[in-house]
């Protein structure tokens, strides 16, 4: 039968036992330690008490004069115990130079040989040794007394070995209980802390902590959206490979820490980061591209960051861009199949009451009529992506009753553009361009253009139809366009207002077609800038240069 598997011990159980264990160690070493330091400073403490007691009572006056008497123990013996009660140690023994005994705590053993060794004491010195006499093994000091230059005797002052070991023994009790009393405080510390840690790893152990983390990595560098998480003090706490690039954050830039007022990114997309308040979906606008911007606070009884997620726009809008204009182009198709049918009903009709010469007269004009500006497109520019979009936002002006013309020192050469130029990037920036002045012009006194107010209209626009204006000329060092239109301005304070996302009097959602024009200036290098046309209105001036790219810039 096969036994089912169990699961590991998780990583705060485990740092519980390795901790308990190491505190143990640290305790019974301490112990240990303890005891052999206490058992070297007993005996220490013992041998100084031992050698104070001999040299107090070799240098005494009174045993130096009982020595000279005839009877010396007669003096020495009382005086001997009672210095051995006062001191607690085992013994006293005062003794001639012959180690013939004066004094002895058993009276028994006066006058017999002394059980040790007085060489030492003999020359002069005082010595410590350990020694089995009478009494059992003791620690003793021999000293002699001196009456002058000569030694009259010797004093011999000791404890046994087993008093010292039973003060050891008094120590040792105290130090287990400190001991216990410090592995049991350790203990209680140390499920404390692995209880809250336990919490906080929700009872995994290392190698599934350690899984998902490889698995957290793997998934951040995988997903394609950006993932940003701050702290509660607005500082990065995680972002991944794409959160980087949506922002524009160089790899070899250190992130993780920096608030995000540090990023440099547009104020727009720095408030919506910033914002304590969830946002969904949100469109904003990079260096070089658009995303979607959605954030959530994280709260738990207090704020403690905020999540947020980007994902990227720009395809999708310029896609949506190219999307309207070819619903645009459709639309306008779709007006003059309609006018053309109406026109050809009216050659037939002139031809059916016989009046051929007007009829002729008639589908004559309008072939001129329409044929002006295409061959002027196609003459003057060749780039087929510019002739295209011209032809078919000269189709959609006319729609609305607005006069698309080309100036007459548009020239754009059959590969005078380079292939880094992208064309993508053509279209946003004409076809926004000419859709902004086309609803200024349309709109006349009423409206300006997306984005901008009403202004009073110069004596220049007054009884003239609704026109705009384009310019397109590359020369070996720029590419130069130009729109102008004859709607009503923008004001000196709203100049500076135009580029920014969002910025429309059109309604929510309009207000980003300026914002990407600007973009796509500066992914290129090149530059914008607004002023008044001649016949009054706005006219914007798009700078791309051909050779080396520069820095952009923005003027109004």
């Amino acid at each position: 039968m096969r036994l089912p598997r169990t699961r590991p011990r998780s990583l705060a159980g485990q740092l519980f036992a390795m901790q308990v264990v190491l505190i143990a160690a640290v305790v019974a070493g301490c112990a240990v330690f303890a005891y052999v330091s206490g058992s070297a400073q007993a005996e220490q403490t013992a041998t100084r008490q031992v050698r104070a007691a001999a040299v107090a009572v070799a240098d005494s006056p009174s045993v130096r004069e009982a020595i000279r008497t005839p009877d010396p123990s007669a003096v020495l013996q009382p005086y001997a115990e009672q210095v051995r009660r006062d001191t607690g140690i085992a013994f006293v023994t005062i003794m001639d130079t012959e180690r013939r005994r004066w004094t002895h705590p058993d009276a028994s053993l006066i006058g017999e040989t002394f059980l040790g060794h007085t060489e030492e004491a003999l020359r002069g010195e005082t010595f410590t040794e350990t020694y089995t006499g009478t009494l059992g093994p003791s620690i003793r000091v021999v000293t002699p007394v001196r009456d002058g230059d000569r030694i009259i005797g010797l004093v011999s002052a000791g404890i046994t070995v087993d008093r010292v070991s039973s003060q050891v023994r008094e120590q040792l009790g105290a130090l287990a209980l400190a001991a216990g009393g410090a592995l049991a405080l350790g203990g209680l510390g140390t499920y404390v802390i692995n209880a809250r840690l336990r919490r906080h790893t929700h009872g995994m152990n290392a190698a599934e902590l350690s899984r998902l983390h490889d698995y957290h990595q793997a998934t951040l560098h995988a997903v394609r959206e950006g993932l940003l998480m701050l702290d509660g003090q607005r500082r990065i706490a995680l972002i991944n490979d794409a959160g980087r690039e949506l922002l524009g954050i160089a790899p070899e830039t250190e992130a993780l820490g920096r608030t995000v007022d540090e990023l440099a990114l547009p104020a727009p997309l720095t408030g919506a980061l910033l914002a304590s308040e969830a946002r969904v979906d949100e469109l904003h606008l990079t260096a070089e591209g658009v995303v979607v911007v959605n954030t959530r606070p994280v709260v738990g009884g207090e704020r403690r960051g905020t999540v947020v997620t980007l994902r990227d726009h720009t395809e999708l809008q310029a896609l949506t861009g190219e999307l309207d204009s070819e619903r645009g182009f459709t639309q306008a198709l779709r007006s003059q199949a309609h006018e053309a049918a109406n026109r050809l009903h009216t050659v037939v009709s002139l031809i059916e009451l016989g009046r051929v010469e007007e009829a002729v007269e008639f589908a004559t004009a309008e072939l001129e009529l329409a044929q002006v500006l295409t061959d002027r497109v196609v003459g003057a520019v060749e780039e087929p992506v510019l002739a295209a979009l011209l032809l078919g936002k000269a189709a959609q002006a006319n729609e609305r009753g607005v006069e698309l013309e080309l100036a007459e020192d548009s020239l754009i050469d059959d590969g005078a553009l380079p292939a880094s130029l992208a064309q993508r990037d053509l279209v946003t920036i004409l076809g926004n361009l000419i859709d902004n002045a086309v609803d200024a012009a349309s709109e006349g006194d009423s409206h300006g253009a997306a984005g901008t107010v009403p202004a009073q209209r110069t004596a220049a626009q007054g009884g003239g139809r609704a026109r705009v204006t384009v310019t397109a000329l590359a020369d070996d060092r720029e590419l130069l366009l130009r729109v102008s239109d004859t709607g009503a301005g923008i004001g000196p304070k709203e100049a500076d207002e135009v580029f920014r996302r969002g910025w429309s009097t059109h309604g929510a959602g309009r207000g980003l077609g300026l914002a990407l024009v600007r973009q796509a200036a500066h992914r290129n290098g090149g530059s914008v800038e607004l002023d008044r046309a001649p016949e009054g209105g706005a006219r914007f001036t798009v700078r791309l240069p051909l050779g080396d790219r520069t820095a952009t810039k923005v003027t109004a």
